[in-house]
């Protein structure tokens, strides 16, 4: 069981990751910034430590835009009502499946401004994270079904993100530009990309 637990981590975190480069590499400003940032707080240090994470404010917020933008697994386990219920005025009989829409939910226009943007700053200065206490924003889903893994994964995406960040520039293979990018997701259980990123790494030299 331990097994399965780490090998669907390690997987889903992998996908994370080529979803949070695809959107920084498709949008220049952002990469800037968050380079920046990780180069600044990191500066020389060889060994980068899960502390490390707290410092780096605006790449948290990367990793959580790209969470909206995309939440790897869109439909949550299914829940079943344990009795008749009306939500939204729609009657619910008792045992009905009831799935949660997350694609839709990050996508609501009437919470997110600009929701087909990817703008990692709508995350300054609120308290939205990804315990599932804001209905909002539910990419780990909520409740007692809550994905398991969501300390490890967490921990997972951001450590490799610094060090991406921090050891490399990057850049598109040559004759592609910003907007040949490619943001189709596959469908099915998880949405890994429909056409796989392709990114050259630049190592950054450090003294």
């Amino acid at each position: 069981i331990l097994f399965n637990i780490l090998n669907a981590g390690i997987d889903t975190s992998a996908q994370v990751m080529t979803w949070v480069m695809t959107y920084l590499i498709s949008n220049p400003r952002v990469m800037k910034k968050a380079q920046a940032e990780v180069r600044e707080v990191i500066k020389n240090k060889d060994d980068i430590i899960e502390e490390d994470i707290e410092r780096l404010e605006y790449l948290k917020m990367v990793v959580k835009e790209t969470f909206r933008v995309l939440p790897l697994v869109p439909l949550l386990i299914p829940r079943e009502a344990s009795k008749d219920v009306k939500i939204g005025g729609y009657d619910i009989p008792k045992k009905t499946w009831i799935h949660v829409n997350i694609w839709a939910i990050h996508r609501n226009p009437n919470v997110w401004k600009d929701p087909e943007a990817f703008i990692p700053e709508r995350f300054m200065d609120n308290q939205i994270d990804y315990k599932g206490l804001n209905f909002e924003f539910l990419p780990f889903g909520s409740g007692r079904r809550m994905c398991p893994g969501i300390g490890m994964g967490m921990a997972l995406v951001h450590l490799t993100l610094i060090n991406l960040l921090y050891r490399f520039d990057w850049k598109l293979p040559e004759g592609m530009e910003v907007e040949d990018v490619d943001l189709e997701e596959s469908y099915g259980l998880v949405c890994p990309k429909k056409v796989p990123l392709q990114l050259i790494p630049v190592l950054t030299q450090w003294s």
